[in-house]
């Protein structure tokens, strides 16, 4: 009898195994997915791939483009989604009638996107810094100087980049290339430098934006603030944005609000419509996960000390959803419903 009661029980783990196997809507589908270049925002993509593996889905290795040829793929459905939609600041990078083949769909953090200028916590308050007017002053010039050129120096973005345009048109808009020089080698290498610096006790002076592993290394608060721009003059790129450049409550900022003088976004899935409206689970998911701030700059900043394979960034995905398991479950499981 306890052999036949045994048995019994096996196979009804089976079945129920089968059928919980059979409930998985992704079964049998197989998703596109792409990433950014940039790989501060590869952690978000490893995240959904596990989710989507979890709920059937065979999932293809990520194509890592640029913001316009990604947005241009998800309109001709070469790609089915990425998590690294940045709102209002891509909305320029849009192909013509995006809205007819694509969406936004959830939050994987709002207003995540922050950019802007920091200043050493330390020497913001011994000079009284509060915006980049103030580095027309000699004596703040002349203790950010680290080269005997007379002006201070400010770890900027390398030639090409979108911010590099920005910060070129503060330095015009505000009048301070007589009063800033905009080193603009590799960043990361120049922001290792500037970590040096900080960690010596010097006066540090950067751009950076969020998420970012700079900002989990010098903390905004504790050991950098974000300062003001003198007022808020928009570039041409972010004059339908102006009311998301100044921003209250940041964390570490002079302010609140303070003018970052960087249109503040949205980081979002984006997706193609023909897919979510035949991947209702998938779907769903997209509109349940999000993410801290602070997890995707802890992340980041593990990836700048060399974990940065693909099995890496998997390990951090898992180590993640294992600390958030109950609300991870929870998310699969709406999505699972969502397909019924």
């Amino acid at each position: 009898m306890k052999k036949i009661l045994i048995i019994l029980a096996v196979c009804l783990a089976l079945v129920s195994s089968a059928f919980a196997y059979n409930k998985l809507p992704g079964k049998g589908k197989t998703l596109k997915p792409a990433r950014a270049t940039w790989d501060t925002g590869y952690f978000q993509e490893a995240l959904i791939r596990e989710a989507m593996q979890e709920l059937g889905y065979k999932v293809e290795k990520p194509k890592d483009l640029s913001n316009p040829l990604f947005y241009q793929s998800l309109y001709l459905g070469d790609v089915d989604y990425w998590a690294n939609g940045w709102f209002p600041t891509h909305d320029n990078q849009l192909p013509k009638n995006f809205y007819d083949k694509a969406d936004k769909v959830g939050y994987v953090v709002k207003a995540g996107g922050l950019q802007g200028y920091l200043v050493s916590k330390v020497y913001a308050e011994k000079y009284n810094i509060k915006s980049l007017d103030d580095f027309k002053r000699p004596e703040v010039r002349k203790a950010f100087d680290s080269n005997g050129d007379g002006k201070a120096d400010l770890t900027a973005c390398p030639p090409g980049w979108g911010c590099e345009k920005i910060i070129a048109h503060h330095m015009k808009a505000y009048k301070l290339s007589k009063d800033i020089n905009l080193i603009k080698a590799s960043y990361s290498a120049s922001m290792a430098e500037e970590l040096a610096k900080f960690k010596s006790g010097k006066p540090v002076f950067f751009y950076t934006w969020a998420p970012n592993w700079t900002i989990f290394k010098m903390k905004p608060g504790k050991d950098v603030v974000w300062i003001n721009v003198p007022e808020i003059n928009p570039a041409g790129s972010q004059a339908q944005a102006v009311d998301r450049m100044t921003v209250a409550d940041v964390n570490g900022a002079v302010s609140n609000p303070v003018k970052l003088g960087f249109v503040v976004s949205d980081i979002r899935v984006v997706a193609n419509k023909k897919f979510l409206e035949k991947n209702p689970a998938a779907k769903k998911f997209f509109e349940l996960f999000t993410i801290s701030l602070a997890d995707i700059n802890e992340q980041n900043t593990r990836m700048n000390e060399g974990e940065k394979s693909d099995k890496d960034i998997k390990k951090h995905a898992m180590e993640w959803i294992a600390k958030h398991q109950d609300t991870w479950n929870g998310w699969i499981e709406e999505a699972r419903k969502s397909a019924n």
